[in-house]
């Protein structure tokens, strides 16, 4: 047995109960929309529970979102994962003001791909997961 230390792996995801919810409301949307006689209603009740089933399935497929170790960083999404090297990729903080307030992200940078993650993609606060991100990354 090698008694190497594994190098430390973070990773973040959206809030389980957030993906939880929006099956549950996608499930209830479809039966709403059995049970209407409103055609244009149905049309839009429609949409609605197709744009609740993807956020959940998205929810549910992209998890981890985000992983770093010592080696890099990962993000993941419905179809791909990208991996890239801490030399290939420039991390950081943006804060964007947005219908009033002030809203902070996480850039990735590695061009010519750009990630924007946010509160609801990572499940935590971008300042914490940056502050541990730099961490790994030292």
């Amino acid at each position: 047995m090698d008694n190497q230390a594994l190098p430390e792996t973070r990773s973040w995801a959206p809030i389980p109960a957030l993906v939880g919810l929006a099956w549950v409301l996608a499930a209830g949307v479809v039966g709403w929309v059995l049970l209407t006689d409103d055609a244009p209603g149905r049309l839009l009740l429609g949409v609605v529970a197709l744009v609740l089933f993807l956020l959940g399935l998205f929810g549910t497929v992209a998890r981890p979102r985000l992983a770093a170790d010592q080696t890099g960083i990962t993000v993941r999404g419905l179809l791909s994962r990208r991996r890239w090297a801490w030399a290939e990729v420039n991390v950081r903080l943006a804060h964007t003001r947005r219908f009033g307030r002030v809203v902070t992200t996480i850039e990735l940078d590695a061009d010519p791909d750009l990630v924007v993650l946010g509160r609801l993609d990572l499940g935590a606060d971008p300042v914490d997961v940056m502050d541990a991100i730099l961490a790994l990354r030292t």
